[in-house]
């Protein structure tokens, strides 16, 4: 993986030393509610560095970590995309710093991967997030209901959003 430089950001292949880190943010509340996590976060966060099937970034603003954002691909040829994930320090939300990463890798993905086609799925009350990729061109496409279990038990929604290369706001 390459550096990739957006507006106000810098996306780096995520290493060791930004787990601490990173596990940090995770560990916030705003974060841990749609990330979730079990007690030992570090862990968590360097398996996923591990993971073959995740392209890793750590999100820096002003040389500082202020979170990761991560993606993947479906590769079965018909119907091949790509999705993102993404956290950020809730310190520094508001500041445009979500939508720039968001940004960068979506042309990224797009200009050096040739995808076509690429996914988010924030939480359906999570409309800080879901503003944020709205203001990078993703548009809804449904909820899907019961999505994922949150940390009291229950089921939340979710919400499908994708991007086609037109829709990408540059």
């Amino acid at each position: 993986m390459t550096v990739l430089t957006g507006s106000i950001v810098t996306l780096r292949p995520t290493e060791e030393g930004d787990v601490p880190v990173l596990a940090e943010i995770r560990a916030t509340p705003q974060v841990r509610e749609h990330w979730r996590g079990g007690d030992d976060l570090a862990a968590e966060v360097a398996s996923d560095l591990k993971d073959p099937d995740l392209g890793n970034f750590t999100i820096l603003y002003e040389d500082r970590i202020a979170g990761a954002i991560q993606w993947y691909a479906e590769e079965e040829p018909d119907y091949r995309h790509a999705g993102i994930d993404v956290f950020l320090d809730p310190a520094l939300h508001g500041r445009g710093i979500g939508a720039d990463a968001v940004r960068t890798l979506a042309a990224h993905l797009i200009d050096d991967h040739g995808h076509h086609r690429l996914v988010i799925d924030p939480a359906a009350d999570n409309a800080p997030a879901i503003r944020c990729y709205a203001k990078v061109g993703f548009q809804p496409v449904g909820v899907m209901r019961r999505y994922e279990r949150g940390a009291d038990g229950t089921w939340h929604d979710g919400l499908l959003m994708d991007l086609l290369p037109e829709d990408l706001v540059r």
